[in-house]
């Protein structure tokens, strides 16, 4: 066993967990395996409180909550034994009349889980625990509703006629549906965000809510143990529920230009970009490449689409475990423009376009968290880039360059 985990299960091993030296560890970068960073996570976000002895009880509850919402919540109307509640209802009480308006945010989920990972096939495998007690299968009642939906039109011949609706998604988007009794990871998540959006209605859902799920859901199913993993989809909830309760204000339109909003992140990056890499800083400014084309989609996922999920999961580690919440990942995203100055400055719009919306997937994460430190703490040296230099496209990363960054954060996942 090595050393990491020997740290990380004497932390947890304590009677109430010492906050300060648990994040600290978290931070450096959670082990695989034994499931530690599935816990770890939980109390990251609040779910499991310190004391130990308290956790037995605050997981039973919230496991029993969460099935209680799934009962309650997904309701399939054609069960109602009420003559006088129908599709056809006016009655602002009419279950079918909720139906309807939840299957608006409910395809829109749909659509967006389907495509969950294209990558990773973990989200089309089916799950070894479905909610069996669920009255309703979500995927069922979207594919109902878009079958509903098609239009009765007349043909040239005088004959009726059924129109489709434009597709939500392609054929190469969907899932391959799983016999019955079954269901894939992605079903779980789309059930997830549906209670999430009924609960909290003032945000219901938001597209890229999704993206901010899946790594949690994915933790919690492959890094658990097998008791821990049939309640995967409950906890996920939960700490889901609470990650959003911090970061919600990104996905609120109206709160863009606040104190709180995705904008004044967005300025903070560039601003901090400009204190620590002024050459760059202008570099991009002077080729009128704007933050919401980069740093849009990095602050509101936490980088989700831009590494894989194994690198994902090391980066969340470090900012779920930032005392400052999130302030560490406008250091990381500083330090990923940063690590590609030489190319950007010596790119154009187009090429810089390029190395921003899709970051170099070669990129090694573990560097640029060591630029972040840099950064952080005031150490970041820099020097000047040569205008006359290669052009961007035969130009590497100086940050990529063996050894440049050291090696300050332990490699957990080959531990």
């Amino acid at each position: 066993m090595s050393n990491r985990k020997e740290l990380f299960l004497q932390i947890l091993s304590q009677d109430k967990i010492n906050r300060a030296e648990f994040e600290n560890a978290c931070f450096q970068g959670i082990p695989d395996g034994s499931g530690l960073r599935s816990t770890c996570w939980k109390i990251l976000l609040n779910y499991l409180p310190p004391c130990r002895s308290d956790w037995e009880d605050v997981l039973m509850k919230q496991r029993n909550a969460y099935n209680q919402f799934i009962r309650t919540m997904i309701v399939d109307p054609n069960q109602s034994q009420d003559s006088s509640d129908h599709p056809l209802s006016s009655s602002p009480n009419s279950t079918w009349s909720e139906y309807f308006k939840e299957n608006e945010v409910l395809s829109q989920i749909d659509k967006d889980v389907r495509r969950l990972c294209p990558d990773l096939s973990f989200f089309q495998q089916p799950t070894k625990f479905p909610a069996s007690f669920c009255s309703q299968s979500l995927r069922t009642r979207v594919e109902q509703a878009n079958l509903q939906a098609m239009q009765v039109t007349q043909s040239k011949a005088g004959g009726s006629q059924l129109i489709k609706p434009k597709k939500k998604y392609s054929d190469d988007e969907c899932y391959q549906i799983l016999p019955q009794g079954q269901e894939a990871h992605w079903e779980v998540c789309e059930r997830i965000l549906h209670i999430f959006a009924l609960l909290n209605p003032g945000i219901a859902y938001v597209q890229g809510m999704n993206e901010i799920l899946g790594p949690i859901y994915y933790t919690f199913v492959t890094d658990s143990s097998e008791d821990e993993v049939q309640h995967a989809e409950a906890d996920a909830f939960f700490c889901f529920t609470g990650l959003m309760s911090e970061i919600k204000d990104n996905f609120i339109k109206i709160l863009d230009n606040s104190q709180c909003g995705i904008t004044h992140n967005m300025d903070s990056l560039m601003n901090m970009l400009r204190d620590n890499d002024p050459q760059l800083y202008h570099a991009l400014t002077g080729r009128n490449i704007k933050p919401q084309f980069f740093s849009f989609r990095w602050l509101t996922l936490l980088l989700s689409q831009e590494f894989l999920y194994p690198e994902i999961q090391r980066l969340w580690d470090s900012f779920f475990a930032d005392s400052e919440r999130f302030r560490f990942l406008l250091y990381f995203c500083c330090a990923m423009l940063v690590a590609q100055r030489t190319r950007l400055i010596n790119g154009d719009f187009i090429d810089n376009m390029k190395v921003l919306q899709r970051y170099p997937i070669e990129t090694d994460i573990y560097q640029l968290l060591q630029l972040a430190c840099q950064i952080k703490d005031g150490k970041l040296i820099l020097h000047t880039v040569p205008t006359e230099s290669p052009p961007a496209n035969n130009a590497g990363s100086t940050a990529r360059s063996p050894g440049l960054l050291g090696g300050l954060f332990s490699r957990a996942r080959n531990r």
